[in-house]
């Protein structure tokens, strides 16, 4: 048993029959009243997220779980293969339990969390950012840059990013895999 100081982003916990991992959370402590914390929660299974609001010293259950390096394989439409780098084992996980599916490619390497009462797996973590090739977007107007100005880009495994004016076809980014977004070009 936890209470709500031991609130973190990622842990997970068991909330209304379902496992939920915490993704967002605030403590606040107004000038009246007990202190709470406010949390965005979102369910393992379904993928659906949730906000609640925990009263301070609230006791929740947390999951026991364990982290493994997974490297992504393919997918299959709505399921995602991924091969343990430590015996090989193949596990396969619904794209509901993704954060941010369309910027792996494959062979990427992600950490996988895992139910250590019964070895099922919760969620995947990806690294912070992800290079990948830009391989379709609309060559930029010149003199359009009075502003901060961008255009939209598919990379490599599909996903669709804003970009500024400069990137052309070619070229390797870096996104950031929590939010979706461009951060910089990545010299060769």
């Amino acid at each position: 048993m936890a209470t709500t100081s031991d609130i973190r982003n990622g842990l997970c916990i068991k909330y209304n029959h379902d496992i939920f991992k915490i993704v967002e959370f605030l403590h606040v402590k107004p000038g009246k009243g007990p202190a709470f914390v406010r949390t965005k929660l979102k369910s393992v299974t379904t993928g659906k997220v949730i906000e609640n609001t925990f009263s301070a010293g609230h006791k929740i259950d947390d999951v026991r779980v364990e982290t493994h390096k997974f490297q992504y394989l393919y997918n299959d439409g709505e399921f995602y293969h991924f091969m343990n780098e430590e015996d090989y084992t193949q596990i396969r996980l619904l794209e509901a339990a993704l954060d941010m599916p369309g910027l792996m490619k494959e062979g990427e390497v992600v950490t996988v969390m895992i139910n250590t009462e019964n070895n099922e797996p919760l969620s995947v973590e990806m690294p912070p950012n992800v290079i990948l090739e830009v391989t379709h977007t609309e060559p930029g107007v010149k003199g359009n840059t009075a502003t901060n100005a961008t255009k939209p880009a598919t990379v490599e495994t599909g996903f669709e990013v804003n970009v500024p004016l400069f990137i052309n076809e070619g070229d390797k980014i870096k996104i950031e895999t929590e939010k979706g977004t461009y951060k910089e070009r990545v010299k060769e």
